[in-house]
This record gives C-alpha cells, structure tokens and sequence, in this order.
C-alpha cells in the first residue's frame, strides 16, 4: 500500500463533509492494529472548539461516506475528536484561533534575549505573530517558533 497516497484519497473523502460541516481537519492518521484499522480524526471549529456530541455525529457520517466508498477494505476503527486546547499550535489558523489568548512560545532563536516567551496574541500575518508582553507588543518569526501552546492559565 503507498500509505501517502491512502492519506491523500482519505482526505479527498473525508474533507468536503468536514467542509459542509464547517469543521477543521486538525490531524489524520491511519494505523494497523492487530485486529482491525483505526482511523483517527483530530478535528476543531474556528471558533469554539468541538463538542463531544459533534465528534459523535460526524463519525457516524463519515463512516456512512466510507463504507459506500469501500475505500478500506476490511473492517476499521474510527475515533473523531477534539484535538485538546493543549495542543501545539502549527498552522495560521491555530493561532487565529488564539487571538487575545495567552501563548507560549518556544524558540530556536532567542527574541530580546529569551528563548521562552509567553504572552497575548494579537495579530496574525503571514510569515509572524504578534503578541503582548508585559513592556509592549513584539514580533515573533514563525520559522523561529520550535513549538507553540495555548496557555491553560490564559483560558
């Protein structure tokens, strides 16, 4: 099996009910277990995060699209959830999805001479973030962020 290639006609399934569902793929991973395939989904919403009963849902219907494609071919678990506030933010949306949140930042390169940072996002663009530290506002260079994570203390 061309495993990259399974992912891809997954994912050509999968994201345009995500899609009319108004749902982010966060994460998708395909493993062999010893008894059966498990499919498992990481999905968010812009705003608001997902609820228990969405994730249920949305199994339920994209098992239904799955099994009339017989893309896998033997019986699988699916698991659809939430990817966590915890979670590492990667992408321009994590971390539109973070505006006037608390963030903390770890760094390759150090940024006024730390290499940890923590503090309000406040702008998104495309190449930087820009967040609020207790004496102003500074820039942040995403190819600079090692990892990203909402702070819990900043919900």
């Amino acid at each position: 099996m061309d495993y990259p290639a399974f992912i891809e006609e997954l994912k050509e399934i999968i994201l345009p009910v995500l899609t009319e569902e108004d749902i982010e793929l966060v994460e998708l991973h395909f493993v062999k277990a010893r008894r059966k395939p498990i499919l498992k989904l990481l999905v968010d919403k812009e705003q608001g995060g997902i609820s228990l009963g969405e994730c249920a849902r949305l199994n339920e219907k994209i098992g239904s699209v799955l099994d009339a494609q017989n893309i896998i071919e033997s019986g699988y678990i699916m698991e659809v959830s939430s990817p966590g506030l915890d979670r590492p933010l990667k992408t321009k949306n994590d971390y539109l999805r973070c505006i006037d949140r608390k963030v903390r930042f770890f760094l390759s390169e150090s940024i006024k001479g730390k290499i940890e940072l923590e503090g309000l996002i406040k702008e998104v663009k495309e190449d930087s973030v820009y967040i609020e530290i207790e004496d102003g506002t500074i820039e942040i260079p995403l190819f600079k962020v090692m990892k990203a994570k909402q702070a819990l203390d900043g919900i």
